[in-house]
């Protein structure tokens, strides 16, 4: 793991197309601090009216876009991917007009997006470096199919291997993009990351938060993040709730909102499980520390199958020890019984069967998030991230 400051990198320009919030945001934040804690000027070129500084109003993705963003994402299938190629006029005046100004930057850091080539055009031209950190991709599964499927591979095929560098999220993301694209730039795994001194709290915080939250006296399995198909947590809802009253102790105390809170709140309030399932809703970004706080351990009902899921190393840094599926991305960091727990990916049986065992051994669940933490710690900050960037960056710069 390098550990030296980049001392000789002095700017970045970061560009993404993406709503800078949710996810997304905690992520480009995360890089952008670490860089700008090192020295490094760090300037964003986002998509116009997305700012990922900005405090989101909700956890939902589709709550927190601007209504023109909202729009275009309503367009069909075809039109919406044509907007997206269009885009790369946008973005090429934005990062040419960048770059007449800044004369002194070191290399461009893009969040790859399906259809972008401006930028890897304009660095080739301009003989700057240009490093991809790739959370996205044609080859993979999307909840909304490709149209110009064959355009999306070949503009990504060529990106892919005229950038400088790609940062992959994942091993196993790495090597379905090298299946499909055949030769690639060089490359390196980051995995997500969570600064510790962000997700660290107080015994007091944590006996504030579970009085609040009448959580005293009850083992607390929580979640954190969008409420959204995708993510299950309506699903492991419903599974579990045959076996909460046999587990008296156990509550679930559910964070966040999205499409399917309503439904799920619903379901709640329906089968009388309101005393042992607290759903928060929507809270203010600086309540979620103490929420974590009051958390004894962490259910991920479902991942993505190539993604680095942001929410994992955000319990881990707060000893909440995770039970999570076993994609392949996860069992990248995560060690089976010493920092977390795994089930079958899609059996949420599994799942719930792994909450209630584990709930009824406080000293394991201590132990183990206390590793967790001491993980993240050692090799999981976002400066170790930026570490590796800088240390990579030198390795494929461009020769004067």
């Amino acid at each position: 793991m390098p550990t030296a400051a980049p001392t000789a990198v002095r700017r970045v320009l970061y560009h993404h197309r993406t709503q800078g919030k949710a996810v997304e945001g905690v992520h480009i934040r995360g890089i952008t601090d670490a860089l700008r804690a090192e020295g490094v000027a760090v300037d964003i070129i986002s998509l116009p009216g997305a700012d990922p500084y900005a405090s989101p109003k909700a956890m939902s993705p589709t709550k927190q876009a601007k209504w023109w963003m909202r729009l275009v994402t309503k367009l069909p299938e075809p039109l919406f991917e044509l907007a997206e190629v269009g885009y790369n006029l946008i973005a090429g005046w934005r990062i040419l007009s960048y770059l007449r100004a800044h004369r002194d930057v070191d290399f461009i850091y893009e969040r790859y997006s399906l259809f972008m080539f401006a930028p890897v055009l304009i660095a080739r031209w301009r003989k700057l470096s240009i490093i991809l950190e790739i959370n996205d991709s044609a080859t993979v599964y999307r909840v909304r199919p490709l149209f110009f499927q064959r355009l999306a591979m070949a503009i990504e095929r060529w990106v892919f291997r005229k950038a400088n560098g790609l940062v992959f999220v994942s091993g196993i993301f790495r090597d379905r993009a090298i299946a499909a694209h055949g030769s690639i730039a060089p490359t390196i795994v980051t995995h997500n990351a969570a600064n510790i001194d962000k997700f660290s709290f107080t015994e007091e915080q944590r006996a504030t938060a579970r009085a609040q939250w009448k959580l005293d006296g009850h083992v607390v399995c929580g979640y954190l993040g969008a409420f959204v198909p995708w993510h299950a947590i309506d699903r492991f809802v419903h599974q579990i709730s045959a076996h909460l009253a046999a587990a008296p102790h156990l509550k679930l105390l559910l964070v966040g909102d999205g499409a399917t809170f309503p439904a799920l709140q619903a379901f709640v309030q329906e089968h009388g499980l309101a005393d042992q399932v607290v759903l928060t809703g929507r809270v203010p970004h600086d309540a979620v520390p103490g929420l974590l706080a009051a958390m004894d351990m962490a259910i991920l009902p479902s991942a993505g199958d190539y993604t680095s899921p942001v929410k994992l190393f955000e319990f881990m840094a707060c000893a909440v020890p995770p039970i999570a599926p076993d994609f392949e991305p996860i069992k990248e960091v995560l060690v089976e019984g010493s920092t977390g727990w795994m089930f079958k990916a899609g059996d949420l049986d599994a799942a719930v069967a792994a909450v209630l065992e584990h709930s009824r051994d406080a000293d394991t669940l201590k132990r183990v998030g206390a590793a967790a933490r001491a993980y993240i710690a050692a090799e999981r900050q976002w400066r170790n991230n930026i570490l590796q960037l800088i240390d990579f960056h030198r390795s494929v710069k461009p020769a004067p």
